[in-house]
């Protein structure tokens, strides 16, 4: 009878526990979400003093440089997609104070349909424009879209040390037939058009695949070369390997004539524009937008850390 009477005791304490830890999560819980609630309506009331989100470099004086921020890879669906590059363009020399565009780009390239939209938007905006100079400056990397975009500038500028060039167009795919051979894995893909699986990483190269794919990236690589000799014009030194993929410093490509100076931001800004304070048009990620992702993910990790979600284990 004592023993029954001893595991009751310890049965129930351990229930009581049990369930004063439950108690206290769920306060905690509770208070974090109303904190979050609190800093929620706290930013709704910020976010009209926020303005349109430019920032000025210096004393914004009646005549400034406009700066738009190319920087990543070149995708549809990244900071530096044609829309966000576009809009900032088009904003930049939609204002009366602006003196002239930058363009800074930092870019190892990416999609060659969002580049030469850019490029064409350029040319586009410099005729509708032409008191307004737009000039691209490079800061570490400016290859292969990323160059495309540079070439539409009236002009170009570099750092000595910048990476410039790699002027082609690639295609990347893997192929794991003997992998699959070894490991005795049996290929099942079924399609509706005899090339509709044409990039299947599981299928042996076709060489009439091959022949036709290369065919679309040499016509994609000479609307590339055509644009950079279209922007840069006589400026262009061809040397073998220009337009092969090769990159260059910004000293050797100055040479080549795929870099007018070598300049920074500030000095063109300073000195080329004579407009020395510099607003930034960038269109950045939004604010709102970005705070409300995290807080979504913040709260979902916090109650899969409760254990209030559905999970697999």
């Amino acid at each position: 009878m004592s023993d029954h009477w001893e595991r009751d005791v310890l049965e129930k304490l351990a229930t009581e526990g049990l369930i004063e830890q439950r108690r206290a999560r769920r306060w905690g819980i509770f208070f974090k979400i109303l904190g979050f609630g609190y800093l929620f309506i706290g930013l709704l009331l910020f976010l009209p003093l926020m303005g349109d989100g430019r920032q000025v470099v210096g004393k914004h004086g009646d005549k400034h440089t406009a700066l738009v921020e190319l920087k990543g890879v070149i995708a549809p669906d990244a900071d530096a997609s044609a829309d966000n590059i576009v809009s900032a363009l088009r904003a930049a020399f939609e204002d009366k104070k602006t003196a002239g565009i930058i363009l800074r780009i930092n870019s190892p390239g990416g999609s060659p349909v969002q580049s030469g939209y850019i490029y064409n938007e350029i040319l586009r905006l410099r005729k509708e424009n032409p008191d307004i100079p737009l000039y691209a400056v490079i800061s570490d990397i400016c290859a292969s879209g990323g160059y495309y975009v540079a070439s539409a500038a009236e002009k170009i500028y570099a750092d000595q040390a910048s990476i410039v060039g790699s002027i082609g167009v690639r295609m990347d795919n893997f192929g794991f037939v003997e992998a699959m051979k070894k490991l005795g894995v049996e290929r099942r893909t079924l399609t509706a058009g005899d090339n509709k699986a044409l990039l299947d990483p599981f299928a042996p190269s076709n060489p009439q695949i091959n022949k036709h794919l290369q065919t679309l990236l040499n016509d994609i690589h000479g609307q590339f070369i055509a644009a950079v000799k279209k922007g840069r014009g006589d400026k262009l030194k061809e040397v073998d390997g220009m337009f092969s993929g090769l990159i260059w410093t910004g000293d050797q490509s100055v040479a080549l004539g795929l870099v007018d100076e070598l300049a920074s931001t500030s000095y063109v800004a300073r000195e080329v524009l004579h407009a020395e304070d510099i607003v930034d048009y960038t269109v950045h990620p939004d604010f709102f937008s970005r705070f409300s992702r995290q807080v979504g993910a913040s709260m979902a990790n916090l109650l899969i850390e409760q254990g209030m979600t559905p999970q697999l284990q």
